[in-house]
């Protein structure tokens, strides 16, 4: 049988290379105590551990070779402008929640994406400790695990349930919402494939979300149905020279202009 699509043959080998990276990331993994990776801090503050290099590697070493001429931009990869002269380019980030996975929380992934001139058009959102498998190509639909998977229905923000950073929530909160709060997922990519997925009705990104935090998950959250966009309504666009993204908005359909006109009057507080 023959692909119906031009990157659903290239689906299969990059499964394969996220699972593997997985398998890498584990290695160092323990759940519910620390890592046993050496943690180091990058400019900025946040952690970087030898796990997070060590998958980077392997991604670094699989994924061009499988898709020659493509561009490369990853977190733990010093950036060029190489990529801005590629029309398709891998955008990944190889250990997605770095906190959680140092402190033995299972809700980090492996983000996988291939972007063809600024828009995501492979998705693939690994999660190893929780063996959950998030995978997406435009125009034929999100899976988890190889089954379809749909945003909710839900069209009211009352008793929605919401995750984002704490500060937004609560601003959203005051303003006289009523919803339910997720505990804090250490992997932005997994807030939005949850979207995806429906167990979560939206998501919210604080400011200064990257391209690799996003760009797989927006493909599987748009594929399922779903919604992400910054305030102002507009979808992201990956592969510029600045990787950062305002605060974005991730939803359900019939919930996205409620949302982003909740956080519009949040936003002054927002986290």
């Amino acid at each position: 049988m023959t692909a119906s699509h031009p990157y659903e043959a290239l689906m299969p080998r990059l499964l394969d290379d996220a699972r593997t990276a997985g398998d890498i990331a584990m290695g160092y993994f323990r759940l519910g105590e620390r890592s046993s990776a050496g943690v180091s801090s990058k400019e900025g503050g946040s952690p970087v551990t030898e796990a997070d290099h060590n998958v980077d590697a392997y991604l670094r070493a699989r994924l061009p070779a499988a898709l020659p001429g493509a561009g490369w931009l990853s977190e733990e990869t010093a950036d060029t402008d190489d990529r801005l002269s590629r029309d398709l380019v891998f955008i990944v980030d190889p250990i997605d929640g770095t906190r959680g996975f140092i402190g033995g929380d299972a809700r980090w992934a492996v983000a996988i994406a291939l972007v063809d001139r600024g828009k995501p058009v492979l998705g693939i959102v690994h999660l190893p400790a929780r063996g959950e498998t998030f995978t997406a190509i435009a125009g034929m639909g999100a899976r988890r695990n190889g089954e379809p998977i749909t945003a909710s229905a839900r069209s009211g923000l009352s008793g929605s349930r919401i995750a984002g950073p704490r500060g937004t929530l609560d601003a959203m909160a005051r303003g006289g919402l009523a919803f339910e709060t997720e505990p804090k997922i250490p992997s932005l990519a997994y807030r939005l494939v949850r979207v995806a997925e429906g167990t979560l009705d939206a998501g919210i990104a604080s400011t200064h979300a990257c391209d690799w935090d996003i760009a797989a998950a927006d493909l599987i959250l748009r594929e399922a149905g779903g919604l992400l966009t910054d305030l102002a309504g507009e979808r992201p666009h990956y592969n510029r020279k600045s990787t950062r993204h305002p605060m974005l908005c991730a939803s359900a359909p019939h919930l996205h202009e409620a949302m982003l006109s909740a956080l519009r009057a949040a936003s002054p507080a927002g986290g």
